[in-house]
């Protein structure tokens, strides 16, 4: 659908195409003359994002934001986030994404009266970057929530596996913010280091810091997670092992009374039977005494 915006003013023309078909987008290509190697890009739903200068006053920007839709298992860079591309000229903004969303139309309504393409462009790329806010906010939450169960103890089902889909979403909206950098950088040598590239600057800087603070978080609460787990399986081995300790020499005695033999000391003795239990008891009790001037019990 080729939809075009109204502005306040006649100094550049923006054209929204939402799911395009290729003969709506060749349309706009030949209109207002854009390259066809970006245009391919355009159509391409998993291109990563990066920032071309094609010419004087003309730039071509692909930026990801998130998909609001996606599964609670999501856990790549496809499925958790979708494309928006952005034609910059002197005389016009074509921006192309699959469907719309709600930072998108806040920058339509906000800056109608915007003279500089270049300007709306890196608005609509802060909006982009905004989109990832209540989902970073989210994991932070769940890191938290999590944390706090695994040092009291609390049996969560299937721990290991929320565990790996957190560190999973991290890891993409990490690598997501590294790859925008070349955005923001160069939208800071084209604009001059003007206010809203400033801005934009600063929204990317404040979203990088949180998601690198939640990957350190994320990494430690996992190993923490698996030192805990095997320090519970060395206190389940330690019990084992001293209840081994105590039986071993006892299956021992009883092993060798037990052969069938027909000449054994003490076997015809009165009182073999109760001092082959003294000898048992005595010996349970030596190794209980032991263990407690070792400290294992």
């Amino acid at each position: 659908m080729i939809r075009k915006i109204e502005l306040n003013h006649n100094v550049f023309t923006w054209v929204e195409l939402i799911e395009p078909t290729l003969e709506e987008l060749n349309q706009v290509a030949q209109e207002y003359a854009l390259h066809p190697a970006a245009v391919t890009d355009s159509t391409q739903p998993e291109h990563l994002p990066k920032f071309e200068i094609m010419d004087d006053e003309h730039y071509f920007i692909i930026c990801r934001l998130f998909e609001e839709e996606c599964d609670a298992e999501a856990d790549n860079m496809v499925k958790l986030s979708r494309k928006l591309a952005i034609f910059v000229g002197p005389t016009y903004l074509v921006t192309i994404c699959r469907k719309s969303f709600s930072q998108f139309e806040q920058v339509k309504t906000k800056h109608a009266t915007e003279s500089n393409p270049l300007n709306v462009a890196m608005k609509l790329v802060k909006a982009t970057l905004q989109t990832f806010e209540e989902p970073i906010n989210k994991l932070d939450y769940e890191i938290d929530f999590f944390e706090s169960r695994i040092f009291l103890k609390k049996r969560i089902p299937d721990l290991l596996k929320k565990l790996y889909f957190i560190k999973r979403r991290i890891y993409v909206f990490r690598k997501l913010f590294n790859l925008s950098k070349e955005i923001i950088e160069r939208c800071g040598q084209v604009a001059k280091r003007s206010p809203i590239q400033q801005d934009l600057r600063d929204h990317y800087v404040k979203y990088d810091t949180v998601i690198e603070e939640l990957h350190e978080s994320i990494s430690s609460l996992m190993n923490i997670y698996i030192s805990l787990s095997s320090q519970k399986t060395n206190e389940v081995m330690r019990v084992l092992t001293v209840f081994s300790a105590f039986f071993l020499p006892l299956t021992f005695i009883v092993g060798v009374y037990g052969m069938n033999f027909q000449y054994m000391p003490e076997l015809q003795h009165p009182y073999g039977y109760l001092g082959i239990w003294g000898v048992m008891l005595i010996t349970t009790i030596l190794i209980f005494r032991w263990f407690r001037l070792k400290g294992w019990v």
